[in-house]
C-alpha cells in the first residue's frame, strides 16, 4: 500500500503561481510512476501530468503545456507540480496518484491522494 498526501493548494489570482506537493509513504520502495489529475466542479477528472520513477520520461496535458511542470525527488518520496501563469479555468481539486504504469489513464493508478483545492480568481 502507498499513502499519498497532497499539499500546496490555495487561492491565487490569475497569472500567479502555486507549487503542489505530494508526499508518499508506505510501500515507497516500489518504483512507481506518478501522475497529477484534476477535477473541476461539474466536470470529470482529467489528466494533468505524469512522470516515471527515474524522471527520464514525463509529459503534461496540452491544456497546461508550457505552464505546468512535473518533477519528483525520490529521496524525499515527493512529487511536485509547479503551476505558473494560472488561469481561472485551472480551478479544480488536484489529485496525485501512484502506479506501476507511466500513463495518462486514471485506471492505471491504484493509489490516490485525497486532493487539494486550487482556486484561481480572475
Amino acid at each position: 500500500q502507498v499513502q499519498l498526501v497532497e499539499s500546496g493548494g490555495g487561492l491565487v489570482q490569475a497569472g500567479g503561481s502555486l507549487r503542489l506537493s505530494c508526499a508518499a509513504s508506505g510501500r515507497t520502495s516500489s518504483r512507481y510512476a506518478m501522475g497529477w489529475f484534476r477535477q473541476a466542479p461539474g466536470k470529470e477528472r482529467e489528466f494533468v501530468a505524469a512522470i516515471t520513477w527515474s524522471s527520464a520520461s514525463l509529459y503534461v496535458a496540452d491544456s497546461v503545456k508550457g505552464r505546468f511542470t512535473i518533477s519528483r525527488d525520490n529521496a524525499k518520496n515527493t512529487v511536485y507540480l509547479q503551476m505558473n501563469s494560472l488561469k481561472p479555468e485551472d480551478t479544480a481539486v488536484y489529485y496525485c496518484a501512484a502506479g506501476p504504469q507511466y500513463s495518462g489513464i486514471q485506471v492505471e493508478y491504484p493509489y490516490w491522494g485525497q486532493g487539494t483545492q486550487v482556486t484561481v480568481s480572475s
